[in-house]
């Protein structure tokens, strides 16, 4: 498979990680697993038909398919002649786009999008990253992210802050934070949280040196111990640490 990154408009940065481009190989079909990040996304097909969320979703040519932050991993199944584009969003800024009644819905879901809300398939062929940020740049509803300093918290803990704590330093109750967060991000405070705690912890393992234990990692990342931190790798990934 060819994978490719695009970082967005500079006006789009606090809204959109980055804009991805996927296609297919000579090698036939091909399995692309993902890992939850806590973020949502939307993509097109503009290639052969195929598979995603563990093979129970049919992608369809021209199509565009909105899909929610996951809790555990997904695999699609990549055809020799597929090619997708798609957009990554940062966390609750999809309303920053699209006017949507929870994001809660689309958890860990991939559901046809709106035609009238769709990428038009002729357009975004001749240069897709510049036509998706005219599409977003032309689409901005508002510039707020009433959760950005709630998600600043978590990420400057790395997942380890409890959700009291968030609640007091963001001066809302509990039962509020939960309430915007599944409305915004489709997860609760601390399914997120674990999230990022998680990605923290991948990151540790994948760039760490041969010194470093699986205690350690678990021990610096708030996990009560290697077993605790490799069942929710597994969880997460599908495969054990010693894969990563």
């Amino acid at each position: 498979m060819e994978y490719k990154k695009s970082k967005p408009h500079k006006e789009l940065e606090p809204f959109i990680h980055f804009y991805w481009e996927l296609k297919g190989s000579e090698l036939g079909k091909q399995c692309e697993r993902v890992f939850p990040d806590g973020c949502a996304g939307i993509f097109l097909n503009l290639g052969d038909h195929c598979l995603t969320d563990n093979g129970s979703v049919s992608i369809e040519f021209g199509k565009t398919y909105v899909v929610g932050a996951m809790t555990t991993f997904k695999d699609s199944f990549i055809e020799s002649d597929s090619y997708l584009i798609g957009v990554c969003f940062k966390p609750a800024t999809f309303g920053n786009f699209y006017k949507y009644e929870t994001q809660q819905v689309l958890t860990n879901n991939t559901i046809e999008f709106e035609k009238s809300s769709s990428f038009d398939v002729d357009k975004i062929l001749h240069n897709p990253f510049d036509y998706l940020n005219r599409f977003y740049l032309d689409r901005i509803i508002n510039t707020n992210n009433q959760l950005q300093a709630t998600i600043n918290d978590i990420h400057a803990s790395n997942g380890r802050i409890t959700v009291p704590d968030l609640s007091r330093r963001n001066f809302t109750t509990v039962r509020q934070l939960e309430r915007s967060f599944k409305k915004h991000i489709g997860l609760s405070p601390k399914e997120y949280s674990n999230i990022i705690r998680f990605q923290h912890a991948l990151c540790m393992i994948r760039n760490s040196d041969e010194n470093r234990s699986l205690s350690d990692i678990a021990f610096e990342c708030g996990y009560y111990d290697h077993s605790h931190l490799s069942n929710e790798i597994k969880r997460n990934t599908g495969i054990p640490p010693s894969q990563i």
